[in-house]
């Protein structure tokens, strides 16, 4: 199955939302199967702003839907998601 890049970032002003949903958030990327990995984005200050994470599954029907389920889009914290298809690079790590 291909691999998706789920690049979200803040709404401005959202700090506090951020860290009252990361908990439930937390929870959600962990249950899941076809979440791979990810991290939040922080700016120049050291601020929280985003998260980049990567998924795999079928389509970007499927992307979609996953950001959808996410406790932090729920929330309303992101001003923008963008969802790429991540081809496996020439320097991949081979999947275990």
């Amino acid at each position: 199955m291909p691999l998706f890049a789920l690049h979200c970032l803040d709404r401005p002003g959202t700090e506090d939302l951020r860290q009252a949903t990361r908990p439930a958030h937390l929870d959600f990327v962990r249950s899941r199967a076809d979440y791979r990995f990810g991290a939040y984005l922080k700016d120049e200050a050291g601020v929280m702003r985003g998260s980049l994470m990567a998924v795999e599954v079928a389509d970007f029907a499927a992307a979609r839907a996953f950001s959808a389920a996410d406790p932090y889009v729920q929330a309303g914290l992101f001003e923008r998601v963008e969802i790429h298809e991540w081809p496996v690079g020439i320097d991949a790590v081979p999947a275990s």
